[in-house]
């Protein structure tokens, strides 16, 4: 693993980055409220984020309508509505991950699979750990890296105050954060035995991506999990994470992938958003709907978002 990678840089300063610190330091403050308080808040700010969002209420209405046309408009809008709530308390799971005590969300966890992270590690190789843009993605990595030495891939943020806190926030639990252009010494820390945990599922001209089929539909996807698995040797195991009725949440890790990679991109490039489309057919209502992931189709095909 790089050397430096749980080093941090200097918090950059600025009058243009104060908006930025401000909300970051209210952020910082509402962590600290208890998690009842927080959950209750975090449904009431996603009914907020409803009825503002406006633009991005209208992507999560159009992907749903494309992902599960056999339900009805009142039960499409009632999804939406679900999604959203789920976001505003994901945003209060944020801050706790960051900056607060996850010790509420440690009773009543519930962790499966970690066997067969076990079994793969035992073979002497890294382990690729693919999960999906959940909104439950920060709480669920906090809490896992109880259990595994997660390292994480994220994309930077061009706002150097946002940049500085989110890496800085993540290395409170991860071993290790890479951004997405640091791949050498991403792939150092696989063949090194270490395990690299990313999510795959959006849509981004960002790195090599084909058409796979997502929910029937062609969705532009990253070939990343099959080229860091050649080139590294990793095996690939899938981290679902659910935030459940009773408060408490599922974390599960499944049998590494078999047969993988294969020589062919993009048939592996589908196995891994066919297994990303089962954990989000398990819980749909805490999926980040809000992006639009199907916003380049093959050539000669409109936008889904016209």
């Amino acid at each position: 693993m790089a050397d430096d990678s749980k080093h941090i840089d200097p918090a950059p300063l600025g009058f243009r980055q104060w908006p930025a610190w401000l909300g970051i330091a209210l952020a910082a403050l509402l962590a600290r409220l208890p998690w009842a308080v927080q959950r209750v808040l975090g449904r009431g700010l996603g009914a907020g984020l409803h009825r503002l969002m406006g633009s991005r209420r209208r992507i999560a209405e159009r992907n749903i309508a494309l992902c599960f046309p056999h339900l009805d408009a009142a039960q499409q809008a009632a999804l939406v509505h679900a999604s959203f709530a789920a976001l505003g308390v994901g945003l209060f799971e944020f801050a706790r991950a960051w900056w607060g005590s996850v010790a509420p969300m440690r009773r009543g966890l519930q962790v499966e699979g970690l066997e067969h992270l076990d079994a793969a590690r035992a073979e002497g190789r890294g382990v690729i750990v693919i999960s999906a843009h959940f909104t439950t993605l920060e709480i669920a990595g906090r809490l896992m890296c109880d259990y595994a030495p997660l390292a994480g891939m994220y994309r930077p943020h061009e706002q150097g105050a946002m940049e500085w806190t989110v890496k800085r926030g993540r290395l409170r639990y991860a071993s290790a954060m890479f951004t997405r252009d640091e791949l050498r010494p991403a792939m150092k820390h696989l063949k090194q035995g270490g395990l690299l945990w990313f999510a795959p599922d959006q849509d981004t001209r960002r790195g090599d991506s084909v058409y796979v089929p997502f929910f029937g539909l062609p969705a532009y996807s990253l070939t990343s999990t099959h080229q860091l698995a050649r080139l590294s040797g990793a095996r690939v195991v899938a981290f679902s994470h659910r935030r459940r009725e009773d408060g408490g949440y599922t974390l599960r890790m499944s049998p590494a992938f078999e047969d993988f990679p294969s020589k062919d991109a993009t048939a592996d490039t589908a196995r891994v958003m066919a297994a990303i489309e089962a954990m989000v057919r398990e819980v749909p209502e805490q999926y980040l709907w809000i992006h639009r992931r199907f916003k380049h189709q093959p050539e000669g095909g409109e936008s889904a978002y016209l």
